[in-house]
């Protein structure tokens, strides 16, 4: 069976096959693959982007309030992770297609420093990034969430409201439904919850991704 996820927002499905990763787990110890992700409660995510400090590909300490009135795309990676190393592409594009209507993706890797600075030199990666071993378990832990499958990625309106927390390899069609979303609701038509419905709704309708395309 081929991993896919329905693409999930707070209600997530499970991404078979995908890296498991322990968020309280050193990435010492972590598996470079594991059997199903583990997944947060919904009930269990913040409403809110949360506050914390990480430092950045230069080793300035940054926080998400260092990008105001933007719609954050916030994905947590490693790069031992095969899933997270196939979606980087999507989230370079998504950065140049979108950036200039406020959207802004910051990644979050919670690995060891000098294998992701050789990897993002090595994919030219265009976007924020912010590092940390413990620290970016600690700030996944900070959106509420106590154990994820790696990729993790959540999506923000201008005011730093949720919209919607995806759990696995994110995918184009998945993104683009997504984006749409938070543009509602930065336009005030939809509030993060209607929004949060309409997404479950239309992702669920998508057909499972073709991951050999």
């Amino acid at each position: 069976m081929k991993p896919w996820a329905i693409g999930g927002l707070l209600v997530a499905a499970v991404l078979a096959g995908a890296a498991t990763y322990l968020a309280r787990r050193p990435p010492a110890q972590t598996p470079a693959a594991a059997g199903p992700v583990v997944e947060a409660a919904p009930a269990q995510l913040v409403a809110t982007l949360p506050v914390f400090e990480l430092a950045d590909r230069e080793g300035t300490l940054r926080s998400l309030r260092d990008w105001p009135d933007r719609s954050l795309i916030v994905n947590f990676w490693a790069t031992w992770c095969a899933p997270c190393r196939r979606e980087i592409p999507l989230l370079m594009k998504i950065q140049r297609d979108h950036g200039g209507e406020g959207f802004q993706v910051i990644g979050i890797a919670a690995d060891f420093r000098d294998k992701v600075l050789a990897y993002a030199d090595e994919m030219k990666l265009d976007y924020p990034l912010l590092i940390g071993e413990q620290e970016a378990l600690d700030a996944a832990g900070a959106f509420g969430v106590e154990a994820i499958g790696f990729p993790f990625t959540v999506f923000s309106d201008r005011q730093g409201r949720i919209v919607a927390a995806h759990f696995g390899e994110l995918h184009a069609e998945q993104a683009e439904i997504i984006l749409g979303a938070v543009r509602r609701v930065n336009a005030g038509q939809q509030t993060p919850q209607q929004a949060r419905a309409e997404i479950e709704r239309a992702l669920r309708a998508l057909p499972p991704p073709d991951d050999d395309a």
